[in-house]
């Protein structure tokens, strides 16, 4: 396995741009939990234990920072495994780009708006996404 091996590191390339995704998901929900208590809109006493206290925006970025530990880990797993049986085709490619594309639109809706008209509407394009590379996963390993 050389480094030139154009199928396996194109895989490669969405993984490491959900990751940094979740990276800076991560910085927002801090910047807006900084501002938050910056602003005494919370105190530490209330957040202590919990986190339904924060305000809203904080509590939206909170969301979505978990909910980048629910779905993309079968993406995860999937992208793992898809390398694992050589389905790292352009369709495979294709749909990793588009399941993190997706996992992008998700998280800027919900961070954002929170639109729950088009926001599950990204959820479903990932979760299809999703369905697709188990496909292709399971015919390159049968």
């Amino acid at each position: 396995m050389g480094l030139m091996n154009a199928g396996m590191n194109s895989l490669v390339w969405p993984v490491l741009a959900q990751i940094l995704l979740t990276l800076v998901v991560l910085v927002v929900m801090g910047v807006f939990r900084r501002k938050a208590m910056m602003a005494r809109e919370v105190r530490i006493s209330e957040i202590a234990l919990k986190n339904d206290a924060w305000p809203s925006k904080p509590q939206q970025a909170a969301n979505n920072f978990t909910n980048q530990f629910e779905t993309p880990v079968l993406f995860y797993v999937l992208s793992i495994l898809a390398i694992h049986v050589g389905a790292t085709g352009w369709v495979m490619v294709a749909l990793a780009w588009l399941f993190v594309a997706s996992r992008i639109v998700h998280a800027v809706i919900h961070i954002g708006s929170n639109n729950m008209i088009i926001r599950p509407l990204a959820f479903l394009v990932g979760c299809v996404a999703i369905l697709g590379m188990l496909v292709g996963v399971f015919i390159a390993a049968v």
